[in-house]
């Protein structure tokens, strides 16, 4: 495998999973050792940065026509292609660094300015989507996310045969991460056999049933019960939730079944891609897990980080608890963030029982990092962050609203306190003076007892199962991806590092579709609750409470992440996937 080119809006920055995966890959050896060539692939984002900069840290810009940078021999084959398409184009390399390990790669970066674009080539490009996929790209006109898409495939695949991508024995590798790189994989498929292309499509969710989860009031507990009883009568998601096709991104994605392999990120993602319809039932998709964090740390190691968040509890609310909690995500509604109250609703009765006390640190913001000067007027008008005012610089409305949990769970408990952090970046310099000053972020990691992370849904999971290395417990739903391949790598076997709730377990058996599709936030309701109570007894008997069983959390919990780690997914996963899409007979029959 000599070329793999990842189509993603995250070639520069990291702003959420996908990032996360590109890095995974990127700096593990087993990986690197077959896939020798990386492009990454996306739209040009206007940026503070510019000219060396353009690339971001340790990057280097080879050409970029937006500062007058012709370093490339391909200079003169680039200004061809803006010139065709009326694009611009910047192009480099930047330097993804494990700083555990030590490994280093260098792909090349390839970003391409869509902002203006040749109406009658694009106009062509969209009747050629329909007549060979039957996408009706009039349905979602002004729509931005789905226009620079379509905008990038043309010139996209014009570059990558000016970087000699196809000039290999070796077919060239396009992964779409998401939706986003569809209409450039698109665009090999209808170049046919001549460009040697071959294409995967890495589902790192499933936008339609994401956004069908999300908008129900039922949640994860109606659509996974009303999945698994469509599925086993036959019966697909527009048969049972009506027409998607106004949606942009359930068009792109129903086209992936054109692809050589689809990559699912977990087994209930695989499961809603074979959801899409019929043609989904025979299309060559497998599982390719994300891979989890593995770091060796001593019980001394964790003591340091966990003894750095109690005494940080202290400075802010007057008490060392007993256990440290965390839980560090977007702010967004598939997180669930609700659940880890309704669980310490249960905890805090049993804590007072044992007169043991607790603190949950949530680290979770829907906002850009907020200025250490703001945090800190903040901090000494009002002491931020036990207390939050409405507006910028403070909470976003949606923080407002989860802050409203916050402030009744607070108001009504004695044992357990929330401290909502919403700032990214776990450092005083961010965080404010009562801090510890040698707090790093990976302390948040190191030191947690227990990380939640019970979302509605969740494709995989990286931050949930993020502690799970460093000895934490880890508290997840079933439907999240991070669960099924806990159980992959356990061999079936329960595992004291790990809680799983299952919030789609329904009290009546035997309930016939239209009444799992009646399933609303009353039922849900009392569901979470039971789950809840199971899941706050588990973990309060299963914390650590001696050095003895810290070291065996520990043991335990770096065993089982070299188990999930990229260096094993890359192996089992990626690597056989993609060399069994280099090996398709491509091109199955277009209709």
């Amino acid at each position: 495998m000599q070329t793999v080119v990842h189509v993603t809006h995250e070639a520069i920055q990291k702003i959420g999973g996908i990032g996360a995966v590109l890095h995974g890959l990127l700096t593990s050896k087993v990986y690197l050792s077959q896939a020798t060539r990386n492009i990454l692939l996306g739209p040009f984002w206007p940026s503070d940065e510019r000219g060396e900069k353009r690339l971001g840290a340790g990057g280097e810009v080879l050409y970029s026509s937006l500062d007058h940078l012709y370093r490339s021999p391909l200079a003169e084959r680039f200004r061809e292609i803006e010139q065709q398409f009326d694009v611009s184009i910047v192009y480099g390399r930047r330097k993804y660094i494990d700083k555990e390990s030590g490994v280093t790669s260098v792909p090349e970066v390839l970003l391409i300015d869509v902002s203006r674009f040749d109406k009658e080539k694009v106009g062509i490009f969209k009747f050629d989507l329909w007549k060979t996929f039957g996408i009706d790209s009039g349905k979602y006109e002004g729509i931005w996310d789905y226009e620079q898409y379509v905008r990038l495939a043309q010139p996209a695949i014009a570059a990558l045969h000016a970087l000699g991508a196809t000039s290999t024995v070796e077919p060239c590798l396009i992964l779409s991460h998401e939706y986003m790189g569809m209409p450039t994989v698109l665009a090999a498929v209808m170049e046919g056999e001549k460009s040697n292309f071959r294409t995967v499509f890495y589902a790192h969710e499933c936008a339609t049933m994401r956004r069908i989860v999300e908008g129900h009031p039922g949640h994860d507990t109606m659509f996974y019960n009303v999945m698994r009883a469509a599925m086993a009568a036959g019966h697909y998601v527009e048969d049972v939730f009506g027409d998607q096709s106004g949606y942009y991104k359930h068009a792109l994605i129903k086209a992936t079944r054109f692809c050589d392999n689809i990559f699912a990120v977990g087994d209930y993602t695989l499961k809603e891609m074979r959801f899409l319809g019929a043609d989904f039932t025979t299309v060559d998709a497998q599982l390719a897990y994300n891979g989890v964090p593995c770091w060796k740390i001593s019980v001394d190691d964790k003591m340091r980080s966990r003894s750095k968040l109690r005494a940080y509890c202290k400075s802010l609310l007057k008490y060392e608890p007993d256990y440290v909690f965390t839980h560090v995500t977007r702010l967004v509604p598939s997180k669930g963030l609700w659940r880890d109250l309704r669980v310490l609703e249960h905890i805090e009765e049993m804590l007072r029982a044992r007169n043991e006390t607790a603190v949950l640190f949530t680290l979770s913001t829907e906002v850009p990092s907020r200025r250490g000067d703001d945090v800190r007027t903040m901090e000494g008008r009002y002491r931020w962050p036990v207390v939050h005012r409405e507006g910028l610089p403070d909470m976003s409305n949606g923080e407002a609203v989860y802050y409203q949990g916050v402030q009744e769970f607070n108001a009504q408990s004695r044992n357990v306190k929330v401290v909502f952090i919403n700032q990214f970046g776990f450092e005083r310099h961010l965080c404010g003076n009562r801090m510890p000053a040698d707090m790093e972020f990976m302390d948040i990691r190191k030191g947690s007892d227990a990380e939640f992370g019970q979302s509605i849904y969740e494709p995989f999971g990286i931050a949930q199962v993020e502690p799970i290395s460093f000895g934490g417990i880890c508290v997840f739903s079933e439907c999240c991806g991070c669960a099924g391949f806990v159980a992959h790598a356990t061999g079936g076997k329960a595992t004291p590092n790990v809680i799983v709730a299952d919030y789609t377990e329904l009290p009546q058996k035997g309930l016939r579709p239209e009444q799992m599709m009646a399933i609303g936030q009353a039922e849900r309701d009392q569901i979470e609750d039971a789950v809840a109570a199971r899941v706050a007894a588990d973990l309060i008997e299963r914390l650590p409470r001696t050095p003895k069983e810290f070291e065996q959390f520990i043991e335990r919990g770096y065993d089982l992440a070299r188990k999930m780690s990229w260096d094993v997914v890359a192996r089992d996963y990626v690597l056989p996937g993609m060399q069994r899409a280099a090996k398709a007979q491509r091109l199955k029959q277009i209709a």
